[in-house]
């Protein structure tokens, strides 16, 4: 496309055009909820790379909610990954967003590898959200829902998982990322789109198998909605979304049990005879809580949740740091005084 095929379209009347086509009803309610609680002086950004989703997104916003388009901002992140293509999806974006008078910022990966994987060009990019962001919206949509599911059912996760991506998502430090087009389909929004003529960026890459989820999306989930002869996106959501209360629920319980202390240490004893669900959830609550600890393997998480769950007096590694310890019914993390680790936490 050339910046004078992109200059003739009006995006301030194809935002509105669109709105109505994809009226507010049709958004994810947990969304719109949040939205009515939501203080006006908060700023909205929306990860903008010029694809259908994350173009329908932008423009739902500004279109919908007309008092907050002077505190909307769009950010978009050139992985540099596939040359003049990747200089396009940049030029494309900033010219949308000077029609709708949308604050824009780019960043870069200027150390890219020669062949990164999915998870380090994901990384590169939410790196690039976290600096600019605390509520950020992404165009995420039941596709991706399918799609992310079926990537973590090949991994072994467990609820919190499978209950990903959220429509609200509560992160340390306050921060959120907000999906509304959740409660839609790919092609709900493509559709759309096309009926007013507008114009989005392909990327060239996700054409290709090099990656699970275009694997994914080209082969296993067209076979998949084949065979469920049903509404299999639909199916996925609704899973989605009761994983997300249990997940919740299984929270809540760790909170009312007061197993937290001061000094990190977590006591076993209310733990006593409860499933192993809420153990496990206990034990992940207790982990993201050890800044010194290093990054747990599935075998040795599984070890220690054996030893919690039995109360056993235990002395296991967690790192170069130092050592989990149950002693007297209570878990805590023992320092050893060695030089610190990156990570912390452990799979799930």
């Amino acid at each position: 496309m050339t910046k004078r095929t992109l200059r003739r379209i009006n995006w301030q009347e194809a935002a509105v055009a669109l709105s109505a086509r994809l009226p507010l009803k049709q958004l994810h309610p947990a969304v719109l909820s949040w939205i009515d609680d939501c203080p006006s002086r908060k700023k909205w950004v929306v990860g903008f790379s010029g694809g259908a989703d994350s173009l329908a997104l932008l423009l739902l916003l500004w279109a919908h909610w007309p008092r907050r388009r002077t505190r909307l901002q769009a950010l978009h992140f050139n992985h540099r990954l596939r040359g003049r293509e990747s200089k396009a999806d940049e030029v494309f974006c900033r010219g949308v967003c000077d029609a709708l008078g949308v604050e824009f910022i780019s960043g870069s990966w200027r150390a890219a590898p020669q062949k990164p994987s999915e998870a380090e060009a994901r990384a590169a990019r939410h790196d690039f959200f976290q600096q600019h962001s605390r509520t950020l919206w992404l165009g995420h949509q039941q596709d991706d829902v399918a799609e992310t599911m079926l990537m973590r059912l090949a991994r072994g996760s467990g609820t919190g998982g499978l209950a990903a991506p959220r429509p609200v998502h509560t992160l340390s430090g306050g921060r959120v990322h907000l999906r509304p087009l959740l409660s839609l389909k790919k092609t709900e929004i493509t559709t759309a789109l096309k009926s007013l003529r507008l114009p989005w960026r392909e990327d060239s890459s996700n054409s290709g198998a090099a990656y699970f989820r275009n694997r994914l999306r080209h082969t296993v989930v067209p076979a998949w909605i084949e065979a469920s002869q049903r509404d299999a996106l639909a199916g996925a959501s609704r899973a989605r979304e009761l994983l997300e209360e249990d997940e919740v629920a299984l929270e809540a319980w760790v909170v009312e049990l007061r197993l937290f202390a001061k000094k990190g240490r977590m006591s076993l004893i209310p733990l006593a005879g409860k499933p192993r669900a809420l153990v496990r959830r206990a034990l992940h609550s207790w982990l993201s809580r050890q800044t010194r600890s290093g990054e747990l393997s599935r075998q040795g998480f599984g070890a220690l949740l054996d030893a919690v769950q039995r109360g056993k007096p235990t002395r296991q590694s967690l790192g170069s740091e130092g050592f989990a310890v149950i002693r007297d019914e209570v878990l805590s993390f023992v320092f050893d005084g060695k030089p610190r680790r990156k990570f912390h936490g452990s799979t799930n």
